[in-house]
């Protein structure tokens, strides 16, 4: 038997040689990084025994700044790799590194394969320790309780709107919000099911079925629809039943081995969920900012107005604002108001201490970066 032995040339070769001195260049500044990482891990420490490692100010300030230069890269060099991509890679890079000066455990509303957990490795990357528990309040729970630094807890969808658990959470808890990350949603039917005429139940969270509502009543029109505590206990369930279906993500369907039987039933192309970081302490201002905030007002004719004026006098913006019930006195209500700008910002200080003499309650739940990715 006659082969034919392929010669590479020597081009070929040339640029194999240029990609492994790439690879040893890119190996050493990494290895590089997580020991400057570990250095200033002790240098904090020497300084505070208690000093918090992770500081979502600092990193969102780094990514911005790859975001930056790889722009400006790209066009030096005809370069390929998108800013996104880019900036995601570094995110890896800085979890890595990050973990090796503390590593951080951050708790979310599970099982595996939640949408919750995807917005924890987007935002922490994968060298975190999640924890996932039953429910939001229990994110809450073991965030104050110290067993987690972090957690992460959904806000609002682009479609349904507000998560309602979480606001109420916000109103009995002091947990300040560290961050913000938005998550693309793209809902895939799982199913061991031979296709849709057999499927005869279908589960998902409540949000996801009121994502997929359409898409669901055009294709499958008589199957039961039911409720699950989230979409991955819903992929739980389908896995132990072949005439059962979960609305779950991708992740979901890898983890518990079930077939994706319809790709992309949200019934909205642009379905996204906002989800906030958690925490116990504070953070300085990194430049591109939101503040949270809680405020209620006596209900009389033109109360909101006047919580919102000094807002409008100080030319403050406000992105978001929903209302709850305040649970004290039938028909008052609190409001969540999101505004743009850090609390260090003058005019926003000078807004907020304006608003707050206003109000009836006032309460401050966090100043943090907006999401980098």
């Amino acid at each position: 038997m006659n082969d034919k032995i392929q010669q590479d040339s020597a081009e070929l070769l040339s640029l194999r040689g240029k990609i492994d001195e790439c690879d040893r260049q890119i190996l050493r500044l990494i290895q590089e990084r997580v020991l400057v990482a570990g250095a200033i891990a002790k240098a904090k420490t020497a300084v505070d025994a208690d000093a918090s490692f992770y500081r979502p100010e600092r990193e969102a300030q780094v990514l911005r700044r790859v975001r930056e230069r790889n722009a400006l890269l790209r066009e030096e060099l005809n370069g390929l790799v998108n800013d996104d991509d880019m900036v995601r890679l570094m995110r890896e890079i800085m979890s890595i590194s990050l973990a090796a000066e503390m590593p951080l455990t951050v708790a979310y509303l599970g099982p595996e394969g939640t949408y919750t957990q995807a917005a924890v490795l987007k935002h922490f990357g994968n060298a975190v320790k999640c924890v996932d528990v039953k429910t939001i309040a229990d994110v809450f729970r073991i965030v104050e309780q110290g067993k987690a630094q972090f957690g992460v807890v959904p806000v609002e969808n682009s479609t349904e709107g507000v998560i309602t658990h979480t606001l109420d959470c916000f109103s009995s808890s002091e947990l300040k919000v560290c961050g913000e990350v938005q998550l693309p949603i793209n809902h895939q039917l799982l199913s061991h099911a031979e296709g849709l005429p057999n499927v005869t139940k279908v589960y998902a969270h409540p949000q996801a079925l009121a994502q997929c509502r359409d898409w669901l009543e055009r294709y499958l029109p008589d199957a039961e629809i039911a409720s699950a505590s989230s979409n991955a206990e819903a992929a739980i369930i389908a896995s132990k039943d072949n005439t059962v279906a979960a609305i779950a993500s991708d992740m979901a369907a890898r983890l518990y081995s079930i077939p994706i039987l319809a790709s992309g039933v949200e019934d909205e192309r642009n379905n996204t969920t906002r989800f906030l970081i958690i925490g116990t302490d504070s953070y300085a201002e990194s430049g591109e900012d939101k503040t949270t905030i809680m405020v209620s007002a006596p209900n009389k004719v033109g109360s909101l107005f006047e919580l919102l004026k000094p807002l409008y006098d100080a030319g403050v913006d406000m992105s978001r604002i929903e209302s709850r019930p305040s649970r004290q006195t039938n028909w008052e209500y609190v409001f969540f108001i999101d505004l743009i700008g850090h609390v260090n910002d003058p005019k926003v200080s000078t807004a907020l201490g304006e608003l707050e003499s206003k109000s009836a309650y006032f309460k401050l739940i966090g100043s943090y970066p907006t999401g980098v990715l």
